[in-house]
């Protein structure tokens, strides 16, 4: 799956309001930055069996109350450059205004798919109004109510049928090769460790048909290893991403972690790990994919005893609670333990491709579970009768009990750590669930 969607417009027609719509509730992961941006979101929402990631681009207000229009226009110039569809949103009740069209005339020239939506056309008074937005030359126009959701299903029906074809869906020859993403900051040693793991020694690089332009797959055979490496670091000049570098760089992430099983995530060990990394881990464990965190760049810290140990600790602080997640330390220009990271990134897709029986399973966690039973809530006794794994392509478990409104998170932890303490799913996400036997 990579299917981006970008809301833009101006501000206050209500993109936060359908970004919401759209992800169906699902908490977002919000990127405050300093300078005038507010808030940037980043979720994933489902349509129809559909999956997509939701970018909702913000807007730019100072002080005084004042729109800064340039920096509108940069955050959506990188989401045209970025996303495979792009709602640009209007306001009914307000009508037509001198920065619709401005944005519009930038919109127009894009080969994307573009569809305009009139928000906030919640009464009959309004809809006779909204033909005005047909003189910005943008094609249909869908009339909504982001509040309400009104309008918002045939709007998505346009908009799955507008992606592409997922490369994951992509008939291969064979069987499918693992997909290795590079992801991280902006100057964090991707592009260094692309070129040690694509020198001049490599065996096999030929590329794979059905990937998009913004997601290079290589496929990488060597040294007993075979799989497709992802890589998005180094397409594009600095100069044209200068000034919304950590924007762009999440929307690149976006679409590399989608299109992966494991994600190699780069920290720059000079600046340690900072909030924009802890933002790419949480997007890696929404789209519940493969982690690896390789901490680049530590032939240049200064070290003392234990150094590494105090760093990693405080990573898996940051993580937690999914602290289960290989942490290496690593040098790519001097090709210190890089190999070793390939390695592990193999081994963390056999744990997310790990299946465990269900009369194996039961064996061994039931007896668990009898020993710990879910503490008694407002004076029901939860029992746990069975589990089994989800046909899923991600670790996830199904447990079927009495009571499931009554079991709290805590006892979800503990039985997700069980697990992980008796089968492998280091560098995994997973999903725990209760249902009602």
């Amino acid at each position: 799956m990579s299917h981006i969607i970008a809301i833009v417009g101006r501000p206050n027609v209500g993109k936060s309001t359908l970004f919401n719509r759209l992800c169906g509730g699902m908490d977002a992961i919000v990127d405050p930055t300093s300078g005038v941006t507010r808030d940037r979101h980043y979720g994933t929402g489902d349509w129809n069996g559909v999956t997509y990631s939701v970018i909702d681009t913000g807007g730019y207000v100072d002080d005084s109350g004042d729109i800064f229009e340039k920096e509108i226009k940069k955050q959506v110039r990188l989401a045209i450059d970025e996303a495979d569809v792009i709602l640009f949103m209007v306001d009914a009740r307000e009508g037509l205004t001198p920065m619709d069209e401005d944005l519009a005339a930038m919109i127009r020239r894009t080969s994307k798919k573009v569809l305009l939506v009139a928000n906030k056309v919640d009464s009959y008074k309004v809809v006779d109004a909204i033909h005005e937005f047909h003189q910005l030359g943008l094609g249909d126009l869908f009339s909504i109510a982001a509040i309400s959701g009104s309008g918002t299903g045939d709007l998505m029906d346009v908009v799955v049928k507008s992606f592409g074809e997922d490369p994951e869906t992509v008939p291969q020859d064979g069987p499918r090769l693992p997909n290795i993403a590079i992801v991280g900051r902006p100057n964090a040693g991707k592009s260094s460790l692309l070129n040690v793991l694509l020198g001049n020694d490599r065996n096999i690089v030929t590329p794979v048909p059905g990937t998009t332009r913004d997601s290079i797959h290589t496929r990488y055979n060597n040294f007993g290893m075979e799989f497709n490496l992802i890589d998005t670091a180094g397409i594009r000049k600095k100069a044209k991403v200068k000034e919304n570098i950590e924007f762009y760089s999440v929307m690149r992430a976006i679409r590399s972690i989608e299109s992966s099983d494991v994600c190699l995530l780069m920290v720059d060990a000079e600046r340690g790990f900072e909030s924009q990394d802890l933002n790419i881990f949480s997007l890696i464990e929404k789209n519940h994919k493969g982690v690896v965190i390789l901490v680049n760049k530590w032939d240049l810290v200064e070290k003392s005893t234990n150094t590494h140990l105090r760093f990693e600790a405080f990573i898996r602080e940051q993580i937690s609670p999914f602290r289960d997640v290989p942490v290496l330390f690593i040098s790519a220009i001097n090709k210190q333990r890089v190999f070793k990271a390939v390695e592990t990134a193999v081994e963390v897709y056999r744990n997310r491709s790990r299946k465990v029986g269900t009369s194996e399973l039961n064996d061994f966690i039931l007896p668990v579970i009898q020993e710990t039973p879910p503490p008694v809530t407002k004076g029901k006794y939860v029992r746990i009768k069975y589990a089994m794994q989800l046909p899923t392509v991600f670790p996830s478990f199904v447990f079927f009990c009495n009571h499931p409104q009554y079991l709290k998170e805590s006892y979800k932890r503990f039985i997700e750590n069980k697990i992980r303490e008796h089968y492998d799913f280091t560098g995994v996400p997973m999903e725990i669930y209760f249902r009602q036997k």
